[in-house]
């Protein structure tokens, strides 16, 4: 068993999976910062310092235990008030977008760099149906 599990394990396949799946967190990780730490900035300042990740509208009742602020959504959070965080959504719809553009992009130039396909060969020239018949019938003639 362990030794199937060492040939599953050293074909390039799961290597380049494993490869691609580390790389993909790190670049997970940049695309959130670049939009939580640069553009979403960017844009609550062009819309009059708007800050999204505070953006949720309450679904219900703050509990009367409750002594934080009631613009504070990760504290709202946390205290377990229902509510609806768009701003977040917002964010992370950005985020996907950002990732899906980028993944996009070099998925484009790798088509590029990647070497064209030969143009298949037409299939050789044999003897048509007729040509094959005629040759069955007068093999079976001479027999």
């Amino acid at each position: 068993m362990m030794g199937e599990f060492r040939d599953f394990v050293a074909r390039g396949n799961v290597l380049d999976l494993a490869v691609g799946v580390i790389i993909g967190a790190a670049f997970g990780k940049i695309v959130t910062s670049l939009t939580e730490d640069l553009i979403m900035p960017v844009i609550g300042f062009v819309t009059g310092g708007v800050n999204f990740t505070n953006k949720f509208v309450l679904l219900g009742a703050v509990p009367e235990s409750y002594t934080g602020s009631q613009t504070d959504y990760a504290a709202l959070k946390a205290a377990g008030v229902p509510m609806l965080g768009y701003g977040a959504f917002v964010t992370a719809v950005i985020s996907f977008v950002l990732m899906a553009f980028v993944i996009f992009q070099i998925v484009r130039a790798a088509n590029k760099m990647a070497p064209a396909k030969p143009a298949e060969a037409p299939a050789p020239a044999g003897p048509s149906e007729v040509d094959l018949l005629t040759e069955i019938r007068d093999a079976l003639k001479k027999a």
